[in-house]
């Protein structure tokens, strides 16, 4: 359910504003023209065009306006610290980050679920009401996540004076701030996760030029060692739980 919710909100706040931006009364979906040979002629309207291609983006959104783009990043620098290439593999590593997503953003799409779609869909609220009260929760979301300097530094970039607070910020700027907060916070995190493996590396190079075992290379000796310390502290749980918390609780 939370997927499908994720879903519908992202196609209503993607899709409503190109069809307010057209009235499809004066834009038909199909037109039908007759050359002068008697032929008749089909052509798809503009307004369908710019829709689909709209929904194009939304991946894009899906990844830079949720808690995505800190999870899996965190979870790329874990199996890089580990030393394993490609355990887990990267469909496995999107997949755990996805899920682990939409149990994170559960409580914003359940709002966005109450307050805009379910009422825009029962004839409730107009498609520019709807799209407002979807952004809302999205915002305050990012808002809790982003580092005022961050977000200063966008305001400063897009010279826009009409902006009294961060409550105000439309997504334009936003969502880059965001980002930004979320690939610093990200990497924080990777480097303490990263540490304890490094340690472990270190001790058994240093172990190996001792013995004179120069030729052999250290990660296939600290390999093993990293797997069975992950696993002793329990390092999965550990991981989804720090980054669940990371987030204060959406």
């Amino acid at each position: 359910m939370g997927a499908l919710r994720m879903m519908l909100t992202l196609l209503l706040m993607l899709a409503a504003p190109l069809a307010l931006a057209a009235d499809p009364l004066s834009i038909p979906a199909i037109t039908l023209s007759s050359g002068a040979d008697g032929q008749q002629e089909y052509s798809v309207s503009l307004q369908i065009l710019l829709i689909m291609t709209a929904l194009s983006f939304i991946p894009a959104f899906v990844v830079l306006m949720t808690s995505f783009t800190r999870i899996i990043i965190v979870f790329s620098i874990l199996r890089q610290a580990l030393g394993l290439q490609q355990t887990p593999s990267n469909q496995i590593l999107n997949g755990m980050a996805l899920f682990l997503t939409l149990f994170i953003m559960a409580p914003v799409f359940d709002r966005i679920n109450q307050e805009a779609v379910q009422p825009y869909l029962a004839e409730k609220l107009s498609a520019q009401d709807a799209i407002s009260k979807a952004q809302a929760p999205l915002k305050n979301f990012m808002l809790a996540q982003t580092r005022e300097s961050d977000l200063d530094l966008f305001m400063r970039l897009s010279k826009r004076t009409d902006i009294a607070s961060p409550d105000q910020a439309p997504l334009t700027i936003l969502v880059p701030a965001f980002v930004t907060s979320e690939l610093k916070t990200a990497f924080q995190i990777g480097f303490m996760i990263f540490i304890p493996f490094l340690i472990i590396d270190l001790v058994v190079a240093s172990v190996l030029m001792a013995m004179g075992m120069m030729m052999l290379s250290p990660l296939i000796i600290s390999l093993p060692f990293k797997i069975m310390l992950f696993v002793l502290v329990d390092g999965w749980a550990l991981i989804m739980g720090t980054l669940a918390g990371s987030f204060g609780g959406v």
